[in-house]
């Protein structure tokens, strides 16, 4: 992976953030991207390599665009985009309110798509690339209290299995990763610290989406499910 472009949505805490040092440490450029331009900047001061900030809302296609774009221009190649970034509201169904429901489904499904369209531009021009979904296991199983948080990941499924069908043939892979709960900033506010701390370490997340991803002679790997021990 070195010298390698990688890109990563909602790289400003979590698993995103785990997934930039590890590459980084192993000489990849990182294209940090999200929101909040002081939590990409603190990600990319512990960062032993080469990177570059964009903030970015990933649930507007202009603002998409204007990002890859500079990407492309600027070293000339996407070598891997990982799709991370993700929001969830968590409640009864009739009680979301309509905000929470768009805010869901247009960044963790738009915001899929969108980035998707505008590296596949990209990774078929250089006739290479890996796109890495991370979908979470709200995508395989509906879940009490999280109806729309599955509605956009069952959407991102779909749309991650329509790819690599569409792709088949081409030497641009696609992968879902499927995991149960991280010990993230993604629950704060929705579990205690007890909880929280039984769950999955993104390191360790992070390491076995790296493994599997990896290429490897007459082997595709298009899907992994990581579930917490319970």
């Amino acid at each position: 992976m070195k010298n390698q472009v990688i890109v990563i949505t909602g790289a400003g805490s979590g698993l995103g953030a785990s997934l930039a040092k590890k590459y980084s440490e192993i000489g990849a450029h990182i294209c940090l991207l999200g929101r909040t331009e002081n939590k990409l900047k603190d990600i990319g001061r512990e960062l032993p390599n080469n990177y570059s900030i964009h903030t970015v809302d990933i649930s507007k296609l202009s603002d998409v665009k204007r990002v890859f774009d500079s990407i492309t221009q600027t070293y000339g190649q996407i070598d891997l985009l990982f799709n991370n970034a993700g929001v969830g509201s968590f409640d009864l169904a009739e009680e979301l309110s309509e905000e929470d429901i768009h805010n869901m489904i247009d960044t963790n499904l738009k915001g899929t798509i969108f980035c998707s369209q505008e590296v596949l531009k990209q990774m078929k021009k250089q006739n290479s690339g890996t796109i890495v979904n991370i979908v979470s296991t709200a995508g395989l199983i509906g879940k009490a209290t999280e109806s729309v948080y599955c509605a956009s990941k069952f959407g991102v499924k779909g749309f991650t299995e329509s790819l690599v069908v569409e792709l088949t043939g081409t030497p641009i892979s696609v992968f879902a990763a499927y995991m149960g709960g991280m010990n993230t900033d993604f629950w704060s506010g929705i579990f205690d610290q007890d909880k929280t701390s039984k769950m999955m370490n993104p390191d360790d997340i992070a390491e076995i989406i790296m493994d599997n991803i990896k290429p490897r002679k007459n082997i595709a790997i298009p899907e992994i499910i990581i579930k917490n021990v319970k």
